[in-house]
């Protein structure tokens, strides 16, 4: 998986910046498609928007089967507007939203004694049933690992033992590039890369 580069992060939180607002403000969607290098790339990605620290929205998509820059531009303008825990992001919110954007690497079957917090996000699935959650997440919350796998079983409706029981364990690790807490509406690369739907 190619990291990206300083300009491919700034470029990556612009578009997705440009696509948060217009959605929200009812405009034409900027064309993401002139975009090259790591960004036409075919990968998952999740993007979260944070008010004043507190989450606000993040929607993704696991499956690479789209550029970066276009899935990212889409869940940009999904999680200011559609993601269902919490009301659409209004106008006047924009200044005070935070972009946080977690390029996936692919998806790979792990044992449980070999995830590492911090370090993986996990898919746990059984049948039609599957969960994600963020190597951010455990840290978040102070899980330690059965923790996490719990509560991805939970994510997922199953019960919180099911990893225990057959179901299906993934892991995946993110590149994370985001906006400045302090500065919503100046897109800048703050990125943390470790090496293997909402929040």
């Amino acid at each position: 998986m190619s990291p990206l580069t300083e300009d491919e992060s700034h470029t990556l939180l612009t578009i997705a910046r440009r696509s948060l607002e217009a959605a929200i403000l009812g405009r034409e969607a900027p064309d993401s498609r002139g975009c090259s290098g790591v960004l036409q790339e075919h990968r998952g990605a999740f993007v979260t928007l944070r008010r004043h620290g507190e989450l606000r929205g993040c929607i993704g998509h696991v499956e690479p089967d789209k550029p970066l820059a276009q899935t990212v531009a889409e869940c940009a303008a999904s999680a200011a507007l559609y993601d269902p825990r919490f009301p659409a992001v209004t106008p006047r919110e924009i200044p005070q939203v935070n972009i946080e954007i977690s390029v996936l690497s692919p998806l790979a079957d792990i044992s449980p004694e070999d995830i590492e917090i911090g370090v993986h996000g996990l898919m746990i699935s059984n049948g039609f049933r599957r969960g994600l959650l963020l190597p951010q997440v455990p840290g978040e919350w102070g899980w330690d690992r059965e923790d996490f796998l719990d509560q991805t079983c939970v994510k997922a409706g199953l019960p919180a033992n099911a990893w225990r029981r057959g179901a299906r364990i993934q892991a995946f690790t993110t590149e994370i590039v985001a906006e400045p807490e302090d500065a919503a509406t100046v897109p800048s690369h703050a990125a943390g890369s470790h090496s293997p739907t909402r929040q």
